[in-house]
């Protein structure tokens, strides 16, 4: 169905499914409980979740199937952002155009920069995209200040023409990113007892387009093309000697890849119309890398897991304070309980990178194909459980 085998597409009805009911399953612990701190079900997060991932799966085009490793491409994601938001300036406040235009832009940008990194491979390659991104984000921040807003960033204002729309905004407010007059940020919550269940428009809209990203980087992945990259992957010397040029193939997935970087830098900027120069630092060009290894570099649905893994930490745990920990091991006699604090403390707030660092070399160390190897060797425990009871039956002689 649609192209894909049965494994595929059950794979992509899988991630369908979280995507649909991610309200939900990310909501598990009522709302007034203590566990409620855990909850992700929130549109902000959920919107991250799926906008990082999108940012995964394309750069995972590029370092899974080829092996090529690209530090630089936070500035395809940056680039995106600011594409969009100059569209929610300039033309209109649907998010469509905005996010078609961030698309093809981050693109143009990067056949650019793959045109010329591309001339070199390994450690060379990734030092150049490393170097292309760092200028980007020189540019956008102290440079091209009347295109970027600097250091504060580019936002949408009153006084933005926005030329299909035909009115500066309604009731003297700023109008926000809708899609045909729903709003982004439309939300609608659902109790049920002690629970609720937050649906946001701009969620799902993000999550739409993410499914579309995947179920493409499967169809890709499948393809000839995509079996050419794995073979550049494999021995790239090899096919250059055989007079097979590579570097068409290699320059098309860069820019593949650049175009999902910036549908996410657009998709960010239509949930929250703010460009900002950060978002084109080196340290979001690493963010996205151990994403990929975390969720297990080649794989389908890994990068995915990754990039919703480090966005909870970053996100919950980040949040859990002194006061939280106390509350929970209030049962512990005081100098316990103060010891245990002490003990925990530095691994969550402020200090979610110590945890986010040891689950990386852990996941490294004995899991290097990532959560999803976690997940595959879970399996496998059970088949051969289910093996070894199936053969116990059959040995056993009826009554």
């Amino acid at each position: 169905m649609l192209g894909l085998n049965a494994k595929d597409f059950r794979l992509l009805l899988l991630v369908t499914i979280l995507v649909v009911f991610a309200p939900v399953f990310l909501n598990p612990f009522p709302v007034d409980s203590a566990m409620a701190q855990f909850n992700a079900g929130y549109p902000d997060l959920m919107q991250r979740f799926v906008i990082f991932g999108i940012f995964a799966i394309g750069f995972n085009i590029l370092f899974g199937l080829t092996g090529y490793l690209s530090f630089g491409h936070a500035a395809f994601l940056g680039t995106g952002s600011y594409a969009a938001v100059w569209m929610l300036k300039l033309l209109t406040i649907n998010v469509l155009p905005a996010i078609l235009v961030s698309t093809i832009v981050a693109g143009l940008f990067a056949l650019l920069i793959g045109f010329v990194s591309l001339r070199r491979s390994g450690i060379y390659f990734s030092i150049l995209t490393l170097a292309f991104a760092q200028m980007a984000f020189a540019l956008a921040a102290s440079v091209l200040t009347s295109l970027t807003g600097g250091e504060t960033g580019l936002q949408t204002a009153l006084s933005d023409p926005r030329i299909l729309d035909g009115a500066a905004a309604v009731a003297g407010n700023i109008p926000a990113p809708s899609l045909f007059g729903y709003e982004m940020r439309a939300t609608t919550t659902m109790r049920f007892g002690d629970w609720a269940f937050t649906l946001n428009l701009g969620y799902y809209l993000a999550g739409a387009f993410m499914l579309a990203a995947f179920y493409l980087s499967i169809r890709i992945t499948r393809s000839p093309f995509g079996m050419m990259l794995r073979a550049i992957k494999s021995n790239q010397q090899r096919l250059n000697y055989t007079g097979l040029n590579t570097k068409p193939y290699m320059l098309a997935c860069f820019v593949i890849s650049g175009m999902y970087a910036g549908l996410a830098g657009g998709l960010m900027a239509a949930m929250d119309p703010l460009a900002g120069a950060e978002r084109m630092f080196w340290t979001a060009s690493g963010e996205v890398v151990v994403m990929t290894i975390l969720g297990g570099v080649g794989t389908l649905i890994g990068p995915v897991l990754g990039a919703g893994l480090i966005k909870y930490m970053e996100n919950i745990v980040s949040k859990i304070n002194e006061a939280t920990l106390h509350s929970w091991f209030a049962f512990l006699p005081d100098g316990m309980e103060d010891a245990v604090v002490a003990l925990i403390y530095p691994f969550i707030g402020k200090g979610w990178n110590l945890t986010l660092g040891i689950v990386f070399m852990l996941v490294v160390i004995f899991l290097p194909g990532g959560l999803v190897q976690g997940g595959q060797k879970i399996a496998g425990l059970f088949r051969r459980k289910k093996s070894a009871e199936a053969s116990t039956k059959a040995q056993t002689p009826a009554e």
